[in-house]
């Protein structure tokens, strides 16, 4: 079944009209008729069952058959604190952690990122992975949508990370701390992936001190670009919420 992401103040509403380039899709790539239906979201996981009322040239009205709170949500709220990557990599990394269920994707800029930024190219690339996650959030049926924030030094990054429930750094040099550890029951996740060149062992040591736990993958060395998903499929599926 379609489906569309609207406002939660849009969701409200009993009958509520699209327009621009959600009308656009109903209309000239779905041909979607009168009496059809579709689904619509609230973006913080309320799915809205509705049936197309009112077809214009430039705009549709649906009314809304019932509410139901979404499926596709995990119990587990997952956070991505990813140190920048070289060239666009950071759009897959984006993309896969939505697809997976990530409820957030922290960019972070550490001391052997490449990729430096300044201010308005920062933000010109948030924008970006912005609606690259949104569209991910689409495609894999997701019941929210998936912020990209604005990129943190080290320091507030790892602050922002210590903060929560379960605070953990993929270290290279730290295999003998498993990530399957983590409890069953964990609600909320920070994971923290470092650029191509990895933590440096002040970094890693910093994170320790602040709370982190540092936790590794297996003997293989994963690019940075394939660590983050794995580790959120593995988290994922510990908690419950995969397979």
């Amino acid at each position: 079944m379609p489906r569309f992401f609207i406002s939660p103040e849009e969701a409200a509403a009993d009958r509520i009209t699209l327009a621009g380039e959600a009308a656009r899709h109903i209309l000239s790539s779905l041909r979607m008729r009168v009496g059809e239906r579709l689904t619509l979201c609230d973006g913080q996981g309320t799915d809205l069952l509705t049936e197309l009322c009112e077809a214009g040239r430039q705009q549709v009205t649906v009314q809304v058959l019932s509410r139901t709170p979404s499926t596709a949500e995990s119990s587990c709220r997952i956070t991505l604190f990813q140190c920048l990557p070289k060239g666009d990599k950071m759009e897959s990394i984006v993309q896969k952690a939505v697809e997976l269920g990530a409820v957030c994707v922290q960019p972070v800029l550490s001391s052997r990122c490449i990729s430096r930024p300044d201010e308005r190219a920062a933000e010109k690339k948030r924008l970006r992975w912005q609606q690259i996650a949104d569209e991910a959030a689409k495609q894999s049926g997701r019941g929210a949508l998936c912020a990209v924030r604005p990129t943190l030094s080290w320091r507030e990054a790892v602050a922002s990370l210590a903060s929560l429930s379960h605070p953990l750094m993929l270290y290279e040099n730290q295999q003998d701390s498993p990530l399957s550890r983590l409890p069953q029951g964990a609600a909320e996740v920070g994971i923290l992936v470092g650029p191509e060149g990895g933590f440096s062992p002040e970094e890693a040591e910093e994170a320790a001190r602040a709370g982190i736990v540092l936790i590794g993958l297996g003997p293989r060395i994963l690019r940075t670009e394939t660590a983050g998903p794995a580790a959120i499929a593995v988290v994922q599926y510990l908690t419950g919420n995969l397979g």
